[in-house]
């Protein structure tokens, strides 16, 4: 009795870590859904009305295009951090696929601590451009708006891909497996090889 109840008390800590990051995760999830999901419906609206408008009374709205590229940068920079969440990036697996489980995960691990620094670090690069353009006062041509508004979705969305390979870093660290994002477990299966699949083969006409 007093093993099991030491083993669950050894367990706790890591349990209420991982369940305090889940609960971030969500948070973080939600923020990125609804700025993505409401860029891209805004976006389709807006040019969905500027296409009527046009056929119709023979005018569109005004700034439509512009409104449409400050809509897509937002999606882009947002959806940096939704596409780590999901462990949907780019990735170059050549050397990576490999190696074994403990030698990949410590490669895995090595990435994520690598990519979350350089996310972070561009994070600060692009405060310090959305800082020039507040100070410069620039705005969009056709709308009069401030450009440094538009442009706080880089460090956002910088920041946001960095925390996610935070928490993907820190989920190989204190669960066993192998995952590439903080709720995603690799499934990794080696490649059938040639004489694997004939001797299969035969087998099955024996």
């Amino acid at each position: 009795m007093s093993q099991t109840a030491s083993s669950r008390d050894e367990d706790h800590p890591s349990s209420a870590l991982l369940r305090a990051l889940l609960l971030l995760d969500r948070g973080l999830g939600l923020i990125e859904r609804t700025i993505v999901a409401g860029s891209i419906l805004v976006m389709a609206l807006l040019m969905s009305a500027h296409v009527v408008g046009s056929i119709t009374l023979g005018q569109g709205i005004t700034g439509t295009y512009e409104m449409t590229e400050m809509l897509i940068v937002i999606i882009t920079f947002v959806g940096v951090g939704y596409a780590a969440r999901h462990a949907r990036h780019i990735s170059m697996s050549a050397i990576y696929e490999q190696l074994g489980d403990q030698r990949r995960k410590a490669l895995l691990m090595l990435i994520c601590l690598g990519t979350a620094l350089l996310m972070f670090y561009f994070s600060y690069k692009s405060i310090e451009y959305v800082i020039t353009l507040h100070d410069r006062g620039r705005t969009s041509a056709s709308l009069q708006m401030p450009l440094w508004i538009v442009y706080l979705a880089l460090p956002i969305g910088f920041a946001l891909a960095g925390i996610q390979y935070v928490l993907t870093l820190v989920r190989n660290l204190t669960s066993p497996g192998i995952w590439r994002s903080l709720t995603e477990k690799e499934d990794y299966n080696d490649a059938p090889m040639p004489d694997s699949d004939a001797k299969s083969d035969d087998a099955a006409r024996d």
